[in-house]
């Protein structure tokens, strides 16, 4: 397990975060088996299960309560932990190449209007006392919304990134895939305005977002200010940190952006990912249709 893991690592490079919970996946599934077949998985048990043992474990998670989206994830653990094992020799079994996934709604991004995300970031800038750390919830807002950049990759930034105000940052996005990002004169201001007031020193290797301690700031503070946010502005519960990157793209789109253009910018690998941006324009058409029209 140990070795697969490494591989998901190393090889697919994935996340730490992606690698938890890909773990947390494999032993549930392991766990089940240990409960469904009365002993511990071992190499032999794994070649001889069938189909139904598969479906079975569908099942469990289905009467547990879980989520169609986590369990398809799940799925997808699995098979990829036995194409694993049958590409090291340990064991081949066909069965799990017959088990379909779940059928998953489609899910359409939900972002803010312009107003409303407008109003979180002038409204982030109030919600502090301390000058600095406003202007660093500033800086992260508009990387979000400016940028189209995700949380874990602003809160990733080192101070030598966006040092010596070039208007081009360098990203590390999911994949350790790197895409570059134009920063947009209001996001320059932003940053600039923020390491001037930044109390904490340190070399350009140095966390560019921390939190009072100087300590690098982690995701749970920003979903925390954005709770805050939402309360106060009577916002969905939808309005969280990704909900400024889907902004980005919907309303990218909306001015007439190319999808490639916005595949690039969100580091996105396939343009079917970024397709969804288009039912989210046709939303908002709809919307402007029914509210404008006299017969509507």
């Amino acid at each position: 397990m140990r070795l697969w893991r490494d591989r998901l690592s190393d090889e697919r490079r994935a996340s730490d975060h992606t690698v938890q919970a890909y773990q947390r996946d494999l032993a549930q599934f392991l766990a089940f088996l240990t409960d469904h077949q009365g002993a511990a998985p071992d190499f032999a048990m794994l070649a001889a299960l069938k189909p139904a043992d598969f479906r079975a474990w569908l099942a469990q998670r289905s009467r547990d309560g879980r989520a169609k989206t986590s369990t398809a994830r799940a799925l997808s653990t699995v098979r990829g932990f036995f194409r694993f094992l049958e590409r090291e020799g340990l064991v081949a079994n066909a069965a799990i190449g017959t088990v379909r996934s779940p059928r998953l709604p489609r899910q359409v991004p939900r972002p803010l209007n312009e107003a409303e995300a407008g109003e979180m970031v002038e409204l982030a800038e109030s919600l502090t006392d301390e000058p600095w750390v406003a202007a660093r919830d500033v800086a992260i807002m508009l990387l979000m919304y400016g940028c189209g950049m995700r949380i874990g990759e602003v809160l990733g930034l080192t101070v030598g990134q966006v040092n010596g105000g070039r208007d081009v940052l360098v990203v590390r996005g999911k994949g350790d895939k790197e895409r570059l990002v134009p920063l947009l004169p209001v996001v320059r201001e932003a940053l600039d305005d923020y390491l001037a007031r930044r109390p904490f020193a340190g070399d350009n290797a140095q966390p560019l977002f921390v939190g009072v301690r100087g300590k690098r700031l982690q995701a749970g503070v920003v979903q925390r200010r954005f709770r805050n946010l939402r309360g106060q502005l009577g916002l969905p519960s939808t309005a969280t940190p990704h909900a400024m990157r889907h902004s980005f793209a919907t309303h990218l789109l909306g001015g007439g952006a190319d999808l490639r253009t916005i595949q690039e910018l969100l580091g996105h690998a396939s343009l079917s990912t970024t397709q969804r941006y288009t039912d989210v324009d046709a939303e908002n058409l709809m919307k402007i249709y029914r509210n404008a029209h006299p017969r509507a």
